[in-house]
């Protein structure tokens, strides 16, 4: 297929024609403007922690054509592993520890995903293209940056408004782009645009994204042991991966002297998103957001205050691929299973850096945030047949958790200690008090046991829990010349249950299978009475470098224990479907099918070693200069009472790469090796996946105002599995529990070339 050829492709070229068009317009008007950097009015910086990555807007310049999916900007920062999901939404994982376990701040917002399937992460609000910078925080987090979580920190920001030169006249600038991808037919267009005299600043941002199902590499209808008969799509097509995105950003600022106020407004809309590995997939998603942030710098030091409202409307229901079908025998096909639910998230912070001396700088906050959450799902169908009293789906609205309420309330502070040039200490503690309920619930019936019993029970039950946490975090940083510094660390770190672990409250089969999002097939339901998760953290780094960064590397083994983790058991009671207690005899000794699980705390542990670096190889004035990178992960989980493996932890990982450089052209080659998954979580029935390796081409030409990005993503169309993409659901009656196949991973995507383009003006 020729893609110059194809309609959308030529509709992606014909709307970047009239962007880059008016974009040359514009820039007359800019070219004797100047970028004047805004003012640093915000609180320093938190001293950098172990294994603290930075990701500034060059080094994700050239990530941004390949993918629309935020998370994945990740893929080369050392511990960082990715759960697989949605095109545009997957969970990024530290140390093994992944979705909630991870505070995830976009712009100063701490955003939740409002769905029982988890396909709304907090870094999906927000499109690659909008994103300037990213601070990943792995293991030990300063508590000013902590709380309510146990695995580290991703901290990720927008542009900063900009305001023209004193005496420059008004600054205009903007940049417009756009992208094809081969495999999935995925293309999309982003502008953003700034206009600013010397106090104020507008700017605005946009994007849009689709893709259609993505193709596997190399033969995989042959991959996985029930491959056989079961109604695959047409050629090696994944079901339910395809997906649609836009995000839209409009930003104010107003800067005196010392002092900022910044506004932004952001909107969201995915008409429709796949998940290959969830039962159902999203067929609307609706996200407001409106985010104010002032901060300043007075005599005795920095001061900054942010507060935020986001609302988001999420729906779900069976795809284009997926299908309900029930009955005796199952022939009769159900109108769709809808759910709606209803997220709002309010939040404000206050912090003050205050310098105590020369040496000595002190970090104070407190934070809040109130979250409301309604799950409904409406009867299906809507009316029932003349005769018919009762269905399964029918006749009421299924309430999976009724006006559940989530508040958070901290205080913290922090001492950095610059002892003398050779030795930093930053010590930390932060409490937080979680006050967590939600409101009676209802079946789609009471005539069901799997609905009647479990309501009832619910309903009864004391279902308001307050936690009183507490976060510690001591590092110590020396640096013993300028080639050699060394870190250590300790943290203890709580985080509470989310809704969905507390108060997902049905027993019926059907219903748990919407419970789940952690991507495995399995159905799950909640404990009321869950405990929140303490992890303590040992953590060190070694970083042997050139003091002017021709090569460097870092290793950074670390350990952690986490006391009641919130794992999974297997579900005991008897039935099936709607008229379920959780499964049955059969379910405690399952070992090749679909389970039904419960939340339950445990004692775990997670320990492994992060390696990366970068040396020159050559360099000569015809070839340019030859540079070779690597990261190298390695995490171990394990059940402390049981020594069972934890869930979707990555095997042993390596990436390896060569760069040449030459002028304005960059060239890379890189190798991507995946050990087998073997170890494996026996209560979940988890999926095993061979190990494999994938090579990347990629080149990118950055010349005065314009940039070009080519590349070819798994050269060799290698046929793999995803070794955390979880269970493949993407096709099929879904809704079946244990009818569609057991034992088939997610298939990772095959050869894909790429192209995109971006012009500043």
């Amino acid at each position: 297929m020729n893609p110059l050829r194809h309609p959308p492709f030529q509709r992606t070229l014909f709307v970047s024609g009239i962007l880059i068009a008016a974009a040359s317009a514009a820039s007359t008007w800019a070219e004797d403007a100047t970028t004047f950097p805004p003012i640093d009015v915000t609180a320093p910086a938190p001293a950098s922690t172990l294994n603290s990555t930075e990701l500034d807007a060059s080094s994700l310049a050239p990530l941004r054509s390949s993918t629309s999916d935020t998370a994945r900007l990740l893929r080369d920062v050392p511990g960082v592993s990715l759960y697989g999901a949605g095109g545009v939404s997957s969970l990024p994982a530290i140390h093994g520890l992944a979705d909630d376990r991870l505070r995830i701040k976009v712009d100063g917002m701490d955003l939740i995903s409002a769905c029982p399937n988890h396909m709304m992460p907090a870094l999906s609000y927000i499109d690659p293209t909008q994103v300037d910078s990213i601070q990943v925080f792995a293991g030990i987090t300063p508590v000013s940056l902590g709380g309510d979580s146990i695995g580290g920190t991703i901290v990720v920001n927008s542009a900063s408004p900009e305001f023209a030169e004193a005496g420059a006249g008004t600054l205009l600038k903007g940049r417009a782009g756009t992208f094809y991808r081969s495999n999935g037919d995925g293309n999309g267009v982003n502008l953003a645009l700034t206009a600013a005299g010397e106090k104020l600043s507008m700017t605005y941002s946009g994007a849009f994204a689709k893709s259609d199902n993505y193709q596997a590499g190399g033969n995989f209808k042959a991959a996985g042991p029930a491959a056989v008969d079961r109604g695959w799509l047409a050629g090696d097509e994944v079901g339910s991966s395809r997906y649609e995105a836009q995000n839209h950003a409009l930003g104010f600022a107003l800067q005196h002297e010392n002092h900022l106020l910044d506004l932004k407004l952001g909107w969201q809309n995915i008409p429709h998103e796949g998940f290959p590995n969830q039962r159902m997939d999203m067929t609307d998603n609706d996200s407001g957001q409106v985010n104010l942030r002032y901060s300043g710098q007075y005599q005795w030091g920095d001061l900054e205050a942010r507060v935020y409202r986001e609302k988001t409307q999420h729906k779900m229901n069976f795809g284009e691929d997926k299908q309900y079908l029930y009955g005796s025998p199952a022939t009769v096909l159900a109108p769709g299973m809808p759910m709606e639910t209803e997220g709002n998230n309010t939040g404000a912070l206050v912090k003050a850096s205050i310098p105590l001396s020369a040496r000595d700088l002190l970090r104070v906050g407190s934070e809040y945030q109130r979250y409301r959450l309604d799950d409904r799902w409406p009867p299906s169908p809507a009316t029932l047949p003349a005769g018919v009293s009762f269905g399964g789906m029918a006749p009421d609205t299924f309430w999976n958790i009724n006006d559940g309420q989530r508040d958070r309330a901290a205080l913290f502070a922090e001492w950095e200690a610059h002892i003398n040039p050779q030795w930093l200490t930053l010590l930390g503690a932060r409490y937080e008090r979680v006050n967590m309920d939600a409101g009676p619930v209802q079946g789609y019936n009471r005539m069901m046991d799997g609905y009647k019993v479990s309501a009832d029970a619910f309903n009864a039950s004391d279902r308001g829990k307050s936690d009183d946490n507490l976060d510690l975090t001591a590092l110590v940083r020396f640096t013993r010349n300028p080639a050699q510094a060394f870190e250590f660390g300790y943290a203890i770190k709580t985080r509470s249950p989310n809704l969905y672990e507390r108060y997902s409250w049905s027993k019926s089969g059907m219903v748990m299978e919407m419970n789940n999002f952690v991507g495995d097939g399995n159905g799950y339901v909640g404990d009321i009475n869950l405990k929140p998760e303490i992890a303590h953290t040992l953590s060190a780094t070694a970083d042997w470098h050139d003091p002017d960064g021709a090569w460097q590397l870092k290793v950074t083994p670390y350990f952690t224990h986490v006391e009641d983790y919130i794992d999974a058991i297997r579900c005991t009671g008897s039935g099936m479907m709607m008229n379920a207690l959780c499964g049955g005899p059969a379910n405690d000794t399952a070992v090749d099918q679909f389970v039904n699980l419960q939340y339950a705390n445990q004692s775990a542990r997670l320990y492994g070693v992060d390696v990366s670096g970068h040396f020159p190889l050559a360099e000569s004035r015809d070839y340019g200069s030859f540079i070779a990178t690597g990261v190298l992960n390695h995490v171990r989980g394990e059940s402390r009472k049981t020594g069972e493996d934890l869930y979707n932890i990555m095997p042993l990982n390596a990436k390896l790469a060569v760069a040449q450089r030459l002028g304005n052209w960059t060239n890379t080659i890189e190798a991507e090796l995946v050990d087998a998954k073997t170890r494996v979580s026996d209560a979940r029935n988890e999926i095993k996946t061979s190990g494999y390796g994938l090579f990347h081409l990629r080149s990118s030409y950055d010349w005065r105002q314009v940039r070009l990005d080519v590349g070819v993503e798994n050269l060799l169309d290698r046929n793999y599995d995803l070794p955390l993409g979880g269970a493949y659901v993407g096709q099929g009656a879904t809704m079946s529990f244990n009818a569609i196949p057991w034992g088939v991973a997610v298939p990772g995507m095959g050869r894909s070339l790429y192209a995109g383009v971006t012009m500043r003006f």
